[in-house]
């Protein structure tokens, strides 16, 4: 497929130099509402320029890569969909439930499809511990302890006041990386308590054209929740922006016979370590795709999936699933009582390493 980027920011970088990986897609053009930005990528890369409307007007693209702020996510995607594309999205899918399920309908309605990331989950490392959970390593799965704390973007992104608007913050930024391993892992969420709070106020951008300029946040900085799965197993997630100077990427999977701890699941590689019987932590061996263990695997499978007539793994289902959860939590953190999350959604299938050239 010949696939057109929109949004040519931090993200993009990686999405460009880890498609040569991947012989299914071709990027061949780049647009960015800030023509600077696209110039700038381009120049680097090779990859034609236009602008966002001529991209999604060109009937020689089958697909759009939609990289943009979170908060124009679904608006891109829609117009993508309108213009005939199949659609591979940053997450979040959407920043509410609404958007977000009407999106996935409209694509089903259209013959089209919508990949959103995280895509992380079908890496080499994320397969191998599905797999070894599968086989009963650590026995029946019985709840899930993950912790996202890190400083703020502000600094390291020109731009770091979008990951502090609604629909972003820890939750909507970081948190799909978690709650997406854990339905790849064990399967969808069916209701959630949280807490959520802002310590940091506000906060001053040190780099970038912006650097000195200060910003507040207008969504909480710090969330906990308790997750319940449909099969019964419970989960607890912290996502925070308030850790300054750190960044903790925990995750284990607690059985009925060990424990299982898992790398960072923003991140391909690492190790899959496993204990039984109060004994030593052993490697979970598994083999590596190469370069093909990188952001693109999502949108390779999309399109594989696409040929052979079979659903994709990171799904707009899936996406949809992570929204409602994450705005569930915000929801349970206000309200003060546990909310039931209606949607329900597949666990992806397995996708074994040999399955990616």
């Amino acid at each position: 497929m010949r696939v057109g980027v929109i949004g040519c920011g931090v993200i993009s970088r990686a999405y460009v130099e880890n498609a040569a990986a991947f012989d299914s897609f071709e990027l061949v053009v780049c647009a960015d509402v800030d023509r600077v930005n696209a110039e700038a990528l381009g120049r680097d890369t090779g990859l034609a320029v236009a602008s966002v409307e001529d991209v999604i007007a060109d009937r020689s693209i089958d697909a759009v890569l939609n990289l943009t702020p979170p908060s124009a996510h679904a608006e891109v995607t829609r117009k993508a969909l309108a213009a005939g594309k199949h659609v591979y999205t940053e997450k979040p899918l959407a920043t509410d439930v609404p958007e977000a399920s009407a999106l996935a309908a409209e694509a089903a309605a259209l013959g089209l499809r919508i990949g959103c990331a995280p895509d992380i989950f079908l890496g080499s490392a994320y397969q191998a511990g599905r797999a070894a959970i599968d086989e009963g390593a650590i026995g029946e799965p019985l709840s899930v302890s993950a912790a996202m704390l890190v400083g703020g973007q502000e600094s390291w992104h020109p731009n770091p006041d979008m990951f502090y608007a609604d629909g972003a913050g820890p939750l909507f930024d970081m948190g799909p990386y978690y709650l997406t391993a854990i339905v790849a892992l064990l399967g969808p969420i069916r209701r959630v308590a949280g807490f959520a709070s802002t310590r940091t106020l506000e906060r001053e951008i040190e780099i970038g054209p912006r650097a000195g300029e200060r910003f507040s946040a207008s969504t909480p900085t710090h969330t906990a929740s308790v997750l319940e799965l449909a099969n019964g197993v419970t989960a607890n997630l912290v996502a925070s922006f308030e850790s300054a100077g750190q960044y903790v990427c925990d995750i284990s999977i607690h059985g009925s016979e060990g424990v299982m701890v898992l790398p960072d699941p923003n991140a391909f590689g690492g190790l899959v370590r496993v204990t039984r019987d109060r004994g030593r932590w052993e490697d979970v061996p598994y083999a590596s795709r190469g370069g093909a263990d990188a952001r693109g695997i999502g949108l390779h499978d999309m399109v594989e999936s696409i040929a052979a007539g079979r659903p994709h793994r990171a799904s707009s289902e899936l996406g949809a699933h992570v929204v409602e959860v994450a705005r569930g939590i915000l929801l349970a953190a206000a309200a003060g009582h546990v909310v039931e999350i209606a949607s329900r959604v597949a666990r992806p299938d397995p996708l074994p390493v040999d399955a990616v050239a």
